[in-house]
């Protein structure tokens, strides 16, 4: 079926947000479509958490229109849908008192009453959500000890442990050695095609790009869509946004 008769996950129309005057969005209009793979890039600064705050619905844009799973924005209630992790996440205080358990459950509380405990279901979603983001071995460690591109994967389990459809990830690769980013983004094309978790990922790093992202919005106040990423490599587009000669680099799965 064409992506075209599908009702989109997130439904944007002409977006604008200004701040005291200063315009930080202008005139976004975009789809994701569930099942996609979307890649966010821009320069800091250019609007990136903006765009994505407005999404979740923490800031209301000063004109156009968002639409989840075909509902406005004000009407949508499943938020249970949407797993988001933001910026700096896993910069955890290395005297933070939590296990790896303890802060992937916390990702499961949202479900919870504050009074009923956990069911089987919850303490299997849990399991289930440290076996996909291959922190499970971890479960028993303080979070504090564990490497950055450990953290990561455990903040990452964290969103995952309320089996959500759609993943947000912003700038999740802060604080992650080349290595732990590998694995990172073979363990999330895992999650798409195995699980068909819609993943939104925002970066300024055009540099961190994998093979597996459909597609690429590119946003520095205005958006620009590429539907074929992996044929964009020199891209006037990137150019302008970056205000310099840009490619973007692919890491290739298949190298040894």
């Amino acid at each position: 079926m064409s992506l075209k008769f599908k009702v989109p996950i997130f439904d944007v129309k002409n977006l604008n947000f200004s701040v005291r005057g200063q315009e930080i969005l202008s005139n976004i209009s975009l789809e994701i479509f569930n099942g996609e793979y979307v890649a966010i890039i821009g320069p800091n600064g250019g609007g990136k958490t903006t765009l994505i705050r407005l999404l979740l619905g923490l800031d209301k844009p000063t004109d156009g229109k968002i639409k989840l799973y075909g509902k406005k924005i004000k009407n949508f209630k499943e938020w249970h849908k949407i797993g988001y992790v933001p910026q700096r996440a896993s910069l955890v205080d290395e005297n933070f008192p939590a296990t790896v358990e303890d802060i992937v459950k916390m990702g499961r509380t949202s479900k919870l009453s504050f009074f009923k405990g956990m069911s089987e279901e919850d303490k299997n979603a849990v399991k289930d959500a440290m076996i996909k983001m291959d922190v499970l071995d971890l479960k028993d460690k303080m979070v504090g000890t564990l490497s950055g591109g450990q953290r990561q994967r455990v903040m990452i389990a964290r969103a995952l442990a309320s089996s959500p459809e759609i993943l947000i990830l912003d700038e999740p690769n802060t604080g992650v050695d080349m290595v732990s980013q590998k694995r990172f983004y073979a363990l999330l094309a895992k999650l798409n095609k195995d699980e068909n978790i819609t993943i939104v990922f925002i970066t300024h790093d055009i540099g961190v790009i994998a093979d597996d992202i459909g597609r690429l919005f590119t946003i520095n106040q205005k958006a620009t869509i590429c539907n074929n990423p992996k044929e964009t490599l020199s891209c006037e587009d990137m150019s302008e946004l970056y205000g310099i000669e840009a490619h973007l680099i692919h890491n290739h799965k298949h190298e040894h």
